[in-house]
């Protein structure tokens, strides 16, 4: 079969963070790609009891057509798709190779290749790749007009711009008024330390009443965005743009695009320390209390810890953690190597191990 004639489907779900690391490999894989958008029934998780070949966890008149003339390759991500793409090689006649981004909880020998992180626990074995940080692939011609589009919204705000972006609850990281308000307060002691400037934008996951916590504290000069407000998110600008970075701790994937800008990094850590779970409220909540009872009680399948990534981060890549004994340090350095606006490199630790992943899913169709 000739390499133009190679095919990629990329199964896209509920979830924005799974599909960008999707589109990301199949995008620098650079064969015919298409897009299968897959709704999962509220009962999906049944589907996982059974050979793990199956449609009877997902929507079908909701969700993309799937039918013949089937893909050479599957990327997916998340439980939910991977009956789907067990399903789709049953149909090929076992041809298609599937690919999958995490830690599926199929067993890990029916997949050809899987593209993981710290925070899973995945042995070292062939079909395993670890990398460092979540797979992302941004357009620099998409930075470059985002950047153009917010660079005059910033024209009277004094440097350095100190962009903080804001996540939400993932696993045991709970977001609160109280965590909102420390994270605003720490913010704007260290933007008015560097006489700068905040540019805050929060996200889909943030609580509003988290986020209003978090804006009441911005006593400097700031740009906020809040989602659902209206107008454009600057996301992509502030990453063109910023001289430095605050990231909620539980977002992987803004971790990891922040690291790759190469500029100051600041962790602001949403755990709640060394209190016991049981002992907070908030722990009660849905997501966070079926984390706990998962990792506690749950089988491998179901564990991970962001923290993991997180800490390989500071020691590794320069991150810091943002606390109150590192503002005036931080505040010194900001002000005297503010960073020059600049993109995506093609040096970076995850640029290149992207590369690596898509290196790694075209040998499996090139050398069959």
């Amino acid at each position: 079969m000739g390499e133009g004639q190679l095919t990629v489907w990329c199964l896209l779900g509920k979830k924005a963070g799974d599909n960008t690391q999707v589109r990301a490999l199949a995008a620098e894989v650079d064969l015919d790609s298409v897009e299968k958008s897959i709704t999962a029934r509220p009962w999906e998780l049944l589907s996982h009891l059974g050979s793990g070949a199956t449609l009877a966890g997902i929507d079908r008149r909701q969700s993309s057509d799937l039918q013949a003339p089937w893909p050479d390759i599957v990327i997916s991500a998340g439980r939910r798709n991977e009956p789907v793409a067990q399903w789709i090689r049953q149909q090929s006649g076992g041809l298609t190779r599937l690919v999958h981004i995490g830690r599926p909880w199929a067993p890990l020998s029916s997949w050809d290749l899987i593209v993981t992180t710290p925070q899973y626990f995945l042995p070292q074995q062939d079909n395993i790749l670890h990398n460092t940080l979540p797979l992302h692939r941004m357009s620099l011609e998409g930075l470059r007009s985002a950047e153009n589009q917010l660079r005059p919204q910033l024209a009277n705000l004094p440097r350095p711009w100190l962009a903080v972006l804001v996540g939400g609850d993932s696993g045991r990281f709970v977001m609160t008024g109280e965590k909102g308000r420390r994270l605003g307060s720490l913010s704007a002691d260290l933007a008015a330390a560097a006489g700068g400037s905040v540019l805050l934008t929060d996200s889909a996951r943030t609580p509003r009443a988290v986020g209003d916590a978090l804006q009441s504290q911005l006593n400097v000069p700031n740009l906020c965005y809040r989602w659902g407000g209206g107008g454009d998110n600057p996301y992509q600008g502030l990453l063109a743009l910023a001289d430095a970075f605050v990231v909620t701790g539980e977002s992987m994937s803004m971790l990891g695009e922040v690291v790759d800008t190469g500029r100051p990094l600041y962790i602001f850590d949403v755990g709640d320390g060394a209190a016991p779970w049981w002992t907070l409220p908030h722990s009660y909540r849905y997501k966070p209390l079926s984390h706990h009872l998962a990792m506690r009680f749950g089988p491998a399948r179901m564990r991970r810890d962001i923290g993991n990534i997180q800490n390989t981060l500071v020691r590794d890549s320069g991150a810091r953690w943002l606390d109150s004994s590192m503002i005036h340090a931080a505040a010194d350095s900001l002000r005297a190597t503010i960073a020059s606006p600049s993109s995506q490199g093609s040096g970076s630790v995850a640029h290149n191990e992207l590369k690596l992943a898509a290196q790694a899913v075209r040998q499996l169709v090139t050398t069959r």
